[in-house]
C-alpha cells in the first residue's frame, strides 16, 4: 500500500531559468555610463546562460562535491595532484570563454573595467568559488607583462578563452591560471614575518633563477600553473617569486602539497597547506620589493572582492524578493506583508548600492591616471573591501531567512551564506582594510581632497550628504583619533560614497531610500528591516530591485 498523508503545496524552488543581465537594471545602466556598450549583448548571453537551472544544479555539484587530494599515483611517485569535480572545470570554462580573465588588460576599449566587472558580478552569483583563480590570474597579467621573459612565455596563454585542464608544463598547455602565496604560519596579514628562503641559483637578481624552501600556510587553488609568492633572500629582503608547477627541465616542482583546507564555503575551490622543499622560481619586480609587488596584485584582488561581495548580495536579495513573492502566509503572499516589504526593500538598497560602487571603483581602475580616479581607487577601495563584505555576511542570513528553514538547507541560499565570509578574510580582514585606509589618507593627502571635491559634487547639495561629508572631514582632522575610530571611519566613508552614487544616479525612491536609512537616521544599523516604511516609496524599490 502507498501511504500518501498529505499533499505538497505553498512550496517553492529557487528562482531559475531567467537572465541574471536583463533584469538588474542598475547594472545595465552601469555599463551605459561607462561606454560600455559594446559588451553588453555578449553579457546579456551570459547573463541568460547563468540564469538557466542546469547551472545553478553545476553549482551544487561543484560545492558538493570537493576536490579531493591525490599526493602519489599508485606506483608511489608524488604527483601532488587535486582533483576536481567536472561542474568545476566548467565553469572555469564558461568564465574564461567569454575573456573576461584578461579583459582590462587585452585592449584600451572604454569601459574595459566595468564590462570585466559586470561578467564576474553576474558569475559570482551562481558559483563564487571558480572567481577564485579567476582573479589571481586576472590580477598577475599587470606585473608579468613587466617581465619581458615570462611574458613571452605566458602573454598567449593568459589572453586564451579556452580554458585547459591538463597538469602539464606551460609550453604544452593552450591557456594557464595564476594564483598567489602570501601567508605563513606565524605571520598571517603580516607579511614582512614570513621566514621562507629564496637562494640564488647564480647571480640571482631580477629575472635570476632561485630555490625556495619554506612554506605557506593557505594556498589557494593549487593547480594553477604557476603562483606568484613573497620569500625572502639572504639579506632578509622580501621579494616577489613566480613559482610554476613545472621547471623548464620538465619535473615537477618542489611545491609539495601538506593537506586540504576544511573550509566554510567556497568548497569548490581547493584550498591547502603546502611546503617548498627548493622549489625553483624566478625573482620578478625588483628585489626587496617583493611586498609593494605582491600588494599591487592584491589591490586588483580586493576590488573583485567587492565585486564578488555585491553579486552575492545581489543573489540574496533577488531570491529572497522572487520567494516572497510566491510563498504565502497568514492569508497572503510574504512581499505583501509590511514587515516583510521592510526587509526586502533594506536587501534591495544594499544590493544595489553595493552594485554602484563596484562599478565606479572598476571606473577608477581604468582611469587611474587621473588624480580624482586614483583617490577613489587607492582610498575607497580598502573602504569598500571593509564595508560591502562584512555586509554580505550580514545580508545573505537575513535573504536565507525569509525562506525560512528551507533556505538553512541544502541550496543557493545557505551556500550563499557559507560563501559570503571568505571576501571579509581574503587579502586582508576588516582591520587590515581600515589601517591601509589610513595609511593612504596619510600618505596622499591632496588625494584626499580629491576625493571629497568629487563627492561633493556627486551629492548635489543633498543637506544630510553635505552633513556627512562634514563629519569625515573632522575625523581626518584628528589624526591620533583615526586608528581607534578606523572602522567607524570606514563605514561612514563608503556609506557616504554609496549615497552620492545613488544620490547621482539611482531613481529618487533608492537614493532618497538609502539616504534616509543610513545617513539620517540615528537607530539603523542595528539589523536589516528596521525601516521606517512612512517615508520610503518600498513598492519602487522592490519592483526596480526585480520587476515583476
Amino acid at each position: 500500500m502507498i501511504w500518501q498523508t498529505h499533499e505538497v503545496s505553498n512550496q517553492y524552488e529557487e528562482l531559475a531559468d531567467y537572465s541574471l543581465y536583463d533584469s538588474d537594471p542598475a547594472l545595465r545602466e552601469a555599463l551605459r555610463r561607462a561606454d560600455a556598450g559594446w559588451a553588453e549583448a555578449g553579457l546579456s548571453a551570459y547573463g541568460e546562460r547563468l540564469g538557466r537551472a542546469d547551472s545553478f544544479e553545476l553549482a551544487e555539484q561543484a560545492n558538493r562535491h570537493a576536490p579531493e587530494l591525490r599526493a602519489f599515483d599508485r606506483r608511489g611517485r608524488r604527483v601532488d595532484q587535486v582533483d576536481s569535480h567536472p561542474a568545476w572545470h566548467q565553469f572555469l570554462a564558461l568564465y574564461r570563454e567569454q575573456g573576461l580573465v584578461s579583459l582590462p588588460f587585452d585592449s584600451q576599449r572604454p569601459g574595459r573595467w566595468t564590462a570585466a566587472m559586470a561578467g564576474l558580478y553576474l558569475h559570482g552569483q551562481v558559483e563564487a568559488g571558480s572567481l577564485c583563480p579567476a582573479t589571481m590570474t586576472q590580477a598577475a597579467i599587470p606585473l608579468l607583462q613587466r617581465e619581458p621573459a615570462l611574458w613571452a612565455l605566458l602573454g598567449d596563454k593568459l589572453f586564451s578563452r579556452v580554458h585547459d585542464s591538463r597538469d602539464l608544463p606551460l609550453e604544452r598547455k593552450t591557456s594557464a591560471w595564476i594564483g598567489m602565496g602570501m601567508t605563513e604560519k606565524q605571520g598571517g596579514s603580516d607579511v614582512r614575518a614570513n621566514t621562507t628562503q629564496a637562494t640564488p641559483l647564480g647571480a640571482g637578481g631580477r629575472g635570476g633563477e632561485y630555490l625556495l624552501r619554506g612554506h605557506k600556510w593557505f594556498w589557494s587553488a593549487p593547480m594553477c600553473d604557476a603562483h606568484l609568492v613573497v620569500a625572502k633572500t639572504a639579506d632578509g629582503a622580501p621579494c616577489c617569486f613566480y613559482l610554476p608547477r613545472w621547471r623548464p627541465d620538465g619535473g615537477r616542482n618542489a611545491v609539495r602539497i601538506q593537506r586540504l583546507k576544511d573550509k566554510v564555503g567556497n568548497r569548490s575551490n581547493a584550498g591547502c597547506e603546502v611546503e617548498f622543499q627548493d622549489a625553483w622560481g624566478v625573482l620578478i619586480g625588483e628585489e626587496g620589493r617583493g611586498i609593494p609587488t605582491i600588494i599591487e596584485m592584491a589591490g586588483y584582488t580586493r576590488l573583485n572582492c567587492v565585486i564578488g561581495s555585491a553579486a552575492l548580495l545581489r543573489q540574496g536579495a533577488v531570491q529572497a524578493l522572487a520567494y516572497a513573492r510566491r510563498r504565502m502566509a497568514f492569508g497572503k503572499c510574504l512581499a505583501e506583508q509590511p514587515l516583510m516589504r521592510a526587509v526586502l526593500a533594506d536587501l534591495a538598497l544594499e544590493s544595489e548600492a553595493a552594485l554602484l560602487l563596484a562599478a565606479r571603483l572598476s571606473e577608477a581602475f581604468e582611469r587611474d591616471d587621473e588624480p580624482a580616479q586614483r583617490a577613489w581607487k587607492r582610498i575607497i577601495t580598502p573602504a569598500a573591501k571593509f564595508w560591502v563584505c562584512k555586509r554580505a555576511v550580514e545580508l545573505s542570513g537575513e535573504a536565507m531567512e525569509v525562506f525560512g528553514g528551507n533556505g538553512y538547507v541544502d541550496g543557493p541560499m545557505a551556500r550563499l551564506y557559507r560563501e559570503a565570509p571568505l571576501n571579509s578574510i581574503w587579502e586582508g580582514s576588516g582591520n587590515v582594510m581600515c589601517l591601509d585606509l589610513i595609511r593612504a589618507l596619510q600618505r596622499e593627502p591632496e588625494a584626499w581632497q580629491a576625493l571629497l571635491a568629487d563627492l561633493t559634487d556627486l551629492s548635489g547639495g543633498e543637506p544630510v550628504l553635505i552633513a556627512a561629508l562634514a563629519q569625515l572631514r573632522q575625523l581626518v582632522a584628528r589624526p591620533a583619533e583615526l586608528e581607534p575610530l578606523g572602522r567607524r571611519f570606514a563605514q561612514l566613508l563608503a556609506l557616504t560614497a554609496q549615497a552620492c552614487l545613488l544620490a547621482r544616479h539611482a531613481p529618487s525612491a533608492s537614493a532618497q531610500g538609502f539616504i534616509a536609512s543610513r545617513l539620517d537616521d540615528g537607530q539603523w544599523g542595528r539589523v536589516a528591516g528596521a525601516l521606517d516604511g512612512g517615508r520610503l516609496d518600498i513598492a519602487a524599490i522592490l519592483q526596480r530591485a526585480l520587476p515583476d
